[in-house]
C-alpha cells in the first residue's frame, strides 16, 4: 500500500493498558525523543488521568492524549484481562480514529509503534496510511515462543483448537545456549479451559498481525538476539526484530510515571539500614493470581526470618494479614502500598529483590545488580525466571511462599559471592558495556533512518 509522506515528527505510542506496559513504552518514547522525534502517547482514559500529570512534571517532552470511548470500566481495567481485550477489539479502534481525526495528528505523525498485545492499533494505523512498527515489551524468548504457536502444532506439541499441552512438560522448540522451555511454561495456561482458549485465541491473532509487520522493536539487550540465534533480516512472514533495551537502562526518564503514589518515605528507611541486609519484595501491580492464603504464607516467613525488609502489598490485600502483623514487624518490616522501585533496588541497604520476574523488574535488578529470589506466578514469568536461575544464575526459584523455602532461598542469594559476581559480569554484558550501549543507539538509528526514508517516499511503499 501506499503510505502518506508525514509532514512532521510525531510518534505515536499504543501501549496495552497495564502498569507494566505502559512503563517500558515511556522510555522508548523518551529514546525517541533524543532522535528528533516528538512521542504522543495514546492511552485509555483511566490511564491518561492517572499519568499526564506525573509525564508532564517529568518535563520529558512526550504528549500524552487519552482514547476517547475507550470501553472499558477505571475500576476493573487493569486486572480483567478478557474486559480489555474485548474494549481492545470493539472499542478502541474508533476511539483511536477519533482521537487521531480530531488532533489533527495524521499528517503529522511519521509512524505509529504499537505494542503487540494491543495489536488490534495495527489495522487502524494502515486503514489511515501511517507507517507501523510493534514493540515487544518482554524477552525475545517469549516472543519466539509465541510465534513457533504454527511450529508446535505441525509437531504435535500442542493442539490446534486450544493451545493445550499434548504431553505434559514436553520441550518447546529449543535454542542453542538456553534454557530448556517446556509446555508448562507457556503463556496462554493460566486458569480453567476456557481461559486458556481465550488466551491462546489472543496470542494466535496477535501473531498473526505482527507478522504482518516490518519491524518489531523488542525491550531486551542486544546479546540475547545471537543467544536466540535469530535473524534480525526481516523476511515475507517474518518482521526485522531490533533490540532497543533494555530501556530500563537507556531512557532519560529516569522515574517511572506510576498509575498509585509513591511511598517515598520508604527510602528514609532504607538509609537507616546496614549495606546488603535488605529484601526487597514486590510482585507487581497484579498479586491476585497469588492467592491472599499464599499471601498469609509469605507473610509469616517474612516475619520469622528476621531480615529487614520492604513489601510492596496494596491496602486491599492487607484485610488477610496476620493479627497485629504490621506492629509485629514494625522493627524490621516495612510496607508499602507502592514503591519507588529504581529508588529502592539502586539503595546500597538492599542485598536481594523477591519477586515474580517481570521482565521490567528483571531488567531493573540487573541494572542495579541485585541477586534474585523467584516465584513466577503467570504469563511469561516462567520463561524469565528459567534465564534468571538456569542460563545466567543469578538468583533461585522457590516453589511455595513458607518460612522454609522463602528463608532457604534468601539465605543462597544473600550470602552467595559468586552469584554477586555473576551479576556484576551479567550488568557490564548487557548494560554497561560500550558495546552494548552502540548497538542500541545504532538499531534505533537504523529504524528511524528506515522510517523517515520511507515516508519521504524514497524506500519502497
Amino acid at each position: 500500500m501506499k503510505y502518506r509522506i508525514s509532514k512532521g515528527n510525531k510518534v505515536i505510542l499504543v501501549p496495552y493498558p497495564a502498569q507494566g506496559h505502559v512503563t517500558p513504552m515511556l522510555k522508548l518514547g523518551s529514546a525517541l525523543l533524543s532522535h528528533g522525534f516528538r512521542p504522543v502517547i495514546a492511552t485509555p482514559e483511566f490511564i491518561h488521568a492517572k499519568i499526564s500529570k506525573k509525564i508532564d512534571a517529568n518535563k520529558d517532552g512526550t504528549l500524552c492524549m487519552a482514547i476517547p470511548n475507550d470501553g472499558l470500566d477505571a475500576g476493573k481495567a487493569t486486572h480483567d484481562f478478557f474486559a480489555v481485550e474485548t474494549a481492545m477489539e470493539e472499542k478502541m479502534p474508533t476511539g483511536f480514529k477519533r482521537l487521531l481525526r480530531r488532533e489533527k495528528l495524521i499528517d503529522e505523525t511519521a509512524c505509529v509503534i504499537v505494542d503487540l498485545l494491543a495489536s488490534w492499533a495495527i489495522d487502524v494505523a494502515r486503514d489511515l496510511g501511517l507507517k507501523v512498527a510493534g514493540f515487544w515489551p518482554a524477552m525475545l524468548t517469549t516472543y519466539k515462543l509465541i510465534d513457533s504457536i504454527p511450529d508446535m502444532i505441525v509437531a504435535g506439541i500442542i493442539s490446534q483448537t486450544a493451545g493445550c499441552p499434548l504431553q505434559l512438560e514436553r520441550p518447546t522448540c529449543s535454542l542453542p545456549s538456553q534454557p530448556n522451555i517446556t509446555t508448562k511454561d507457556l503463556p496462554w495456561l493460566i486458569g480453567n479451559s476456557s481461559s486458556r482458549l481465550s488466551r491462546f485465541k489472543f496470542w494466535t491473532r496477535t501473531m498473526n498481525r505482527s507478522r504482518t509487520l516490518e519491524w518489531i522493536l523488542v525491550n531486551t539487550f542486544p546479546a540475547e538476539l545471537i543467544t536466540s540465534n535469530n535473524n534480525t533480516n526481516g523476511c515475507n512472514d517474518h518482521p526485522t526484530i531490533l533490540p532497543v533495551g533494555p530501556l530500563s537502562a537507556h531512557s532519560r526518564i529516569q522515574n517511572n510515571p506510576t498509575f498509585w503514589e509513591e511511598d517515598m518515605s520508604c527510602l528514609d528507611w532504607l538509609n537507616q539500614q546496614a549495606t546488603r541486609s535488605v529484601v526487597y519484595v514486590s510482585f507487581g501491580s497484579w498479586v491476585s493470581p497469588i492467592g491472599k492464603d499464599k499471601l498469609m504464607a509469605l507473610a509469616l516467613a517474612l516475619e520469622t526470618c528476621k531480615r529487614p525488609f520492604i513489601w510492596v502489598l496494596a491496602a486491599s490485600w492487607r484485610d488477610g494479614l496476620p493479627k497485629d502483623y504490621l506492629e509485629r514487624v514494625s522493627k524490621h518490616g516495612r510496607i508499602v502500598a507502592w514503591a519507588p522501585q529504581t529508588h529502592v533496588l539502586q539503595h546500597d541497604a538492599v542485598g536481594c529483590y523477591l519477586m515474580h520476574c517481570g521482565w521490567n523488574s528483571t531488567m531493573e535488578a540487573i541494572q542495579f545488580r541485585k541477586p534474585l529470589v523467584c516465584y513466577p506466578v503467570a504469563g511469561d514469568q516462567f520463561v524469565n525466571c528459567a534465564f534468571i536461575v538456569k542460563k545466567w544464575r543469578v538468583g533461585v526459584q522457590i516453589e511455595e511462599l513458607g518460612p522454609s523455602d522463602v528463608h532457604e532461598g534468601l539465605r543462597s542469594v544473600m550470602e552467595d559471592d559468586d552469584m554477586s559476581e555473576r551479576m556484576k559480569r551479567l550488568n557490564e554484558d548487557m548494560i554497561t558495556s560500550a558495546m552494548a550501549s552502540s548497538k542500541v543507539m545504532a538499531n534505533l538509528t537504523n529504524f528511524i533512518s528506515d522510517v523517515t526514508s520511507q515516508c519521504a517516499g524514497q524506500g519502497k511503499p
